[in-house]
């Protein structure tokens, strides 16, 4: 049950039933109408703007139509009261009551309680991670990575229907680097000195098995032949073992993907040419002369004509180059290739997670998908600034091409998963992240993941010690959700559940947005409602979870913990961190 989307649909209806009746105008748009909890809970449980929002449509003063609201908000039997503050916002106070049996709502749904039909099974492409197969994941594909796997299990959790999608970048001259680096560990493997890896190779160690491997399967039958004669075998052999080592790195957090999309496939089955075959159907491709960059010019540009997509029709800077001057063609193409596939698969939202140095591609590829689609599909490019990794503070250095930077297997192996998945996600996607393996491993409240995990086992704790206490005690669900709630009175009590009940609205604000790190700061703020009721009890012995010789508010208390527990664990199962039963 969402009661904020309930009291969306009440002051709609509330406000058509007083345009019926003459005393608001016909015909209002109330698209712009919501009912959100207050910044400032001592301003109540529930606050809309209606009276805001409908100033300028109604022509009246807002205070006005905050009365003419209210009156119908006040015959809502679980209100219990409604109060105009400033020029016309409306604060809703809800029923002890009504706050109280929403424990039993969440022990009855479970894991559930927070799971929508929003999505109405519509199908989404999440494509992320994507790095180059040319080596190990390393903290900045970390980020990416986990924000992708964490906002598909949260669209999924609303009823989306999510493929989570990994592109291959299978095609360009990096892989071709890749081919003569892994040929070099190759001739080692075969017993051949390698004095030192040339410049503009990769270094790194990562490649060794991968050239003992390649030296198992072929013998010699490379040595001495010209590149020409070994590039393609050894680039395949290559790409598929970076892609094995990328699943496996990936495996370490969890994070498994639907498809695996080949970029070199595009362009061995004529996908390219295909894909823009529809951009030309539509007008859209035409032989031009771009404007040179501004700013200093690169050393290998040059005025010549062009094969051009008008993306400029579609909200980009200039209109993008398709071929290369010497006809190949270009990234972009395949770029236009690919999202027309995703496309012809049914998909009409799209989704990419990039890293931040992706940012001047980001209108270029949305224009295409609006043309492809005539502006039916969208894309939304989530662009993940890099990590800053940090040991006691001081930054830790890392450099892919020379072979000298830690993997993403080592910062999991450090700290583990749970730690890793949480941390990246608490802070927006587009926001620098700090990642010091000293903070993130202490057990404080300043590390938030173990403070959310702590808050979880501190319910186990409590029920297994109130089984004791009160010998053969039932704790099962289905006695709690017998025990009497209206014992649970104080204000700190009712202030937890009120945080609670607010989950189904996080679930569905944060999948609408994108934006899963709404779910981290969630969890931390429930986990700190918590804490402080915790804490209070130790200060008032009448306020403890278990109080000796009163099984019946014993109970009460019981059903109330074990219903956080509930939504604190289905909150970390959508970050993808486990929820600890004891710590």
């Amino acid at each position: 049950m969402n009661i904020f989307k309930d009291f969306q649909k009440n002051v709609k209806e509330i406000i058509l039933s007083l345009s019926n009746e003459g005393k608001l105008p016909k015909n209002l748009d109330l698209k712009n109408v919501t009912a959100e909890a207050p910044r400032d809970i001592n301003h109540g449980d529930i606050a809309t703007n209606a009276a805001m929002v409908l100033v300028k449509q109604a022509k009246m003063k807002p205070r006005d139509i905050a009365e003419l609201i209210t009156c119908g908000l006040r015959d809502i039997d679980i209100v219990d009261n409604v109060e105009i503050a400033g020029p016309g916002f409306i604060n809703i106070r809800l029923r002890p009551s009504f706050i109280q049996s929403q424990v039993k709502s969440i022990l009855n749904q479970g894991f559930d309680y927070g799971r929508s039909t929003l999505g109405d099974g519509e199908k989404v492409n999440v494509e992320y991670v994507s790095v180059n197969p040319t080596g190990p994941l390393h903290v900045g594909h970390c980020r990416g990575a986990v924000f992708g796997d964490a906002l598909s299990t949260l669209l999924d959790h609303v009823g989306y229907d999510v493929t989570r999608e990994y592109y291959i970048n299978d095609a360009g001259g990096q892989i071709d680097v890749l081919a003569r680096s892994t040929y070099l560990r190759y001739l080692e493997a075969i017993g051949e000195t390698v004095d030192e890896i040339p410049e503009g190779l990769y270094p790194g160690e990562y490649l060794i098995p991968v050239g003992k491997a390649l030296a198992d399967k072929v013998g010699d039958k490379y040595r001495g032949l010209p590149e020409s004669e070994w590039l393609y075998e050894v680039r395949s052999f290559a790409t598929d073992a970076m892609m094995d080592l990328i699943r496996e790195d990936l495996n370490t957090l969890d994070i498994q993907h639907d498809v695996f999309f080949s970029e070199l496939s595009l362009h061995e089955n004529g996908g390219i040419q295909k894909g823009l075959e529809q951009l030309e159907e539509k007008g859209l491709i035409y032989t031009g002369v771009l404007e040179p960059p501004k700013g200093k010019l690169p050393d290998d540009w040059e005025e010549r004509p062009q094969t051009l997509f008008k993306s400029t029709d579609f909200g980009d800077d200039v209109d993008r180059a398709l071929k290369k001057s010497d006809g190949a063609w270009t990234y972009f193409a395949a770029d236009v290739a690919y999202h027309s596939n995703k496309v012809e698969r049914g998909f009409n939202t799209l989704i990419d997670v990039w890293g931040a140095d992706h940012g001047g591609y980001v209108k270029r590829v949305q224009s295409v998908v609006t043309a492809l689609t005539d502006g039916k599909a969208e894309l939304d490019v989530r662009l993940c600034q890099m990590v800053k990794l940090l040991r006691d503070g001081s930054p830790v250095k890392m450099s892919k091409r020379s072979g000298n930077f830690i993997t993403l297997r080592d910062i999991v192996d450090e700290v583990g998963k749970d730690v890793v998945r949480f941390i990246m996600l608490t802070r927006k996607n587009d926001a620098s992240l700090d990642f010091d393996f000293a903070r993130v491993t202490e057990q404080s409240k300043d590390n938030p993941v173990f403070y959310v995990q702590y808050g979880h086992a501190r319910v186990f704790s409590v029920v297994r010690k109130a089984t004791e206490a009160f010998n053969g005690l039932d704790v099962s669900e289905q006695s709690l959700m017998k025990a009497n709630l209206e014992l649970l009175t104080d204000e700190s009590e009712l202030n937890l559940i009120k945080a609670m009940v607010n989950w189904p609205r996080i679930v569905e604000g944060a999948a609408l947005a994108h934006e899963p790190h709404r779910i981290s700061y969630y969890l931390f703020d429930l986990a700190s409602e918590f804490h402080a009721l915790w804490n209070k009890g130790n200060d008032r012995v009448d306020l403890r979870f278990i109080i000796d010789n009163n099984k019946e508010i014993t109970l009460a208390r019981l059903a109330m913990i074990t219903a956080f527990s509930k939504i604190i664990a289905s909150g970390l199962n959508i970050l993808g961190v486990e929820p600890l039963n004891e710590m």
